[in-house]
């Protein structure tokens, strides 16, 4: 017999209706997902900062700085991608019941890894965003060498070398950051929330 039969949840008291009346604003993750290079932590952390100057609850996970510690033990095949993904998803769906909006700036190159996240909290509490941006262009940008090594044979299973990509297929926001810079990219993601009723910005 499994010992998760045991395991039984203890209801709070305090849902997360209660903490999104007090936050005055909806929860959501906001997943930032697209090429190593597109720009997606940048434009998360231009979006946060904007939030956070308007006194909106916001969280910040991006995928280096997990790897560090949550996630440290993970290696970069097919396998530990997703479970990478998978406990991102589940810390992501914490912070949505505690009434925040949490962003998360991760490559997630797999379709089915994205959706999997998307079952785990409602309908309107997921908004996929596509950094979008071509992979030449960011090859160019290359800020941390991981395309040169990866070309070099340096780095194994590195997305748009030798492991491949699933672009959205039905994204909430693409954003082409190709063609616009940080601030329109950013006040991009600020209307869609403004538009679709997350937030209430004076931005």
């Amino acid at each position: 017999m499994s010992e998760q039969k045991f395991i039984i949840p203890h209801d709070q008291i305090i849902v997360k209706d209660d903490r999104q009346k007090m936050n005055e604003h909806k929860s959501v993750i906001i997943w930032f997902t697209g090429l190593s290079g597109s720009g997606k932590s940048t434009l998360a952390n231009r979006v946060q900062e904007m939030l956070f100057d308007d006194a909106l609850h916001t969280y910040l996970l991006d995928g280096d700085n997990v790897r560090q510690g949550l996630n440290k033990d993970l290696g970069f095949s097919a396998e530990d991608r997703q479970e990478n993904i998978r406990r991102i998803g589940e810390v992501a769906k914490l912070f949505v019941d505690a009434g925040t909006i949490v962003m998360t700036a991760f490559i997630s190159p797999y379709i089915t890894d994205r959706q999997m996240v998307r079952d785990l909290v409602e309908e309107d509490e997921f908004v996929e965003v596509f950094v979008k941006c071509p992979l030449e262009v960011c090859e160019e940008r290359d800020t941390k060498g991981l395309y040169a090594k990866a070309r070099q044979g340096l780095i194994k299973n590195f997305t748009g070398i030798d492991d491949p990509y699933d672009e959205p297929e039905n994204a909430e926001l693409v954003v082409d950051t190709d063609k616009l810079d940080l601030e329109e990219s950013a006040l991009l993601v600020i209307s869609f929330l403004k538009n679709n009723g997350y937030i209430q910005s004076k931005i």
